[in-house]
């Protein structure tokens, strides 16, 4: 089917060439019928499992769970693997809604905040004595700020004493991380994935079920791990490919035919494809009138979410390219009105962005 409209947003985004395909295929199947505690189902989430663990590189012995939204493991991951106390680089809105989460939950959450537009290099934190878990965000989606994976890397290597989550909602599957190294990361398939909203993932190593079951186990009467999907139920039914409850069946057998889409073409094809196309966008950036980088240090330029100050009120540009079907996204919150937010996921070709650049080289006055 012909798509009138190019989506440059940072999420929902650009469906997945292949969707449609796979979900008229689905429906053909009757996927949406089928029983969560049926052989078919399990067939469907083990093909799945298998094809992110190809594309991702995880180890067996490590778990991979499904949930409604990636918000909603910020909260399992704060219940499941903190006693008493975490850590949180933010720089951004979605880095702090995490801080937010861990205060809400009455922990003792201490961060490290920089200004909008700024990142992390891994030597950068002092990270309190009695902290339990460092939560790192390796693309802040309102920012266009990333963190570079050799530093999420070397922070955990600085850290061995202490689990290491990694936010990576805007950028899996780009980011090449370690996870025999990383203990936890997380993402939605709204955004690089090209799928609409519904299905987070989550993925977790043993010692983070060890931290959810010594805190489960814990005669302490103000911690619990949640009375809805904790770790160690998540954990003992994904090796079995379930879940505890009726899941997003549609969405877990889309998700593992996109995996397989993008296994066929190679994880570090589609990341060199990624960081060309990030390349143009900045190149022009940089030489643009109308509009300029808002992330001056380039090691911590998103790679999949570019952002953008706008000379003009952004909205005037959004408009205009609208008009030629292409969408792109508004600033954040406070930046609604003075930045453009350009998604470079895999579901947007290097054709489709020649094309976007294009049309905003045609605004410049």
């Amino acid at each position: 089917m012909s798509r009138e409209k190019t989506f440059f947003t940072a999420g929902p985004a650009e469906l997945y060439p292949t969707f449609e395909k796979h979900l008229q295929q689905a429906v053909n199947e009757q996927v949406g019928s089928i029983s969560h505690r049926s052989a078919a189902y399990k067939k469907i989430h083990q093909h799945t499992d298998e094809q992110l663990r190809q594309l991702f590189g995880i180890p067996a012995e490590s778990a991979i769970m499904f949930t409604g939204s990636a918000s909603e493991i910020w909260e399992r991951i704060l219940l499941n693997l903190v006693e008493l106390e975490s850590f949180h680089l933010i720089n951004g809105s979605f880095s702090k809604k995490f801080y937010e989460y861990a205060i809400q939950l009455k922990k003792y959450a201490h961060k490290l905040e920089k200004p909008m537009g700024e990142g992390f290099s891994y030597d950068e934190p002092e990270i309190p004595e009695f902290t339990e878990l460092i939560c790192a965000t390796h693309n802040e989606t309102s920012t266009g700020v990333q963190m570079r994976e050799p530093d999420i890397q070397r922070l955990k290597r600085s850290n061995y004493g202490r689990l290491l989550a990694v936010d990576m909602v805007s950028s899996a599957p780009i980011p090449d991380l370690d996870y025999n190294l990383i203990d936890t990361a997380f993402f939605s398939v709204q955004k690089a994935f090209g799928m609409p909203a519904g299905l987070g993932v989550w993925i977790a190593n043993e010692a983070c079920l060890e931290k959810s079951l010594k805190i489960k186990a814990s005669e302490k009467e103000n911690l619990h791990i949640g009375a809805h999907h904790d770790l160690p139920t998540l954990w003992e039914m994904s090796k079995k490919f379930q879940t505890p409850s009726t899941p997003n069946v549609l969405w877990i057998y889309i998700l593992g035919k996109i995996a397989e889409d993008m296994n066929e073409i190679g994880v570090e094809n589609i990341r060199k494809e990624t960081d060309a196309k990030a390349k143009m966008i900045y190149d022009f950036l940089e030489e643009s009138v109308l509009l300029h980088p808002s992330v001056k240090h380039v090691p911590h330029r998103s790679r999949t979410v570019a952002v953008a100050n706008s000379v003009i009120d952004s909205s005037i540009i959004m408009d205009k390219l609208k008009a030629k079907n292409m969408i792109i996204g508004a600033g954040y919150g406070p930046n609604k009105n003075s930045q453009i937010r350009i998604a470079n996921f895999p579901a947007t070709s290097m054709e489709k962005t020649e094309q976007l650049i294009e049309a905003l080289r045609q605004l410049e006055p």
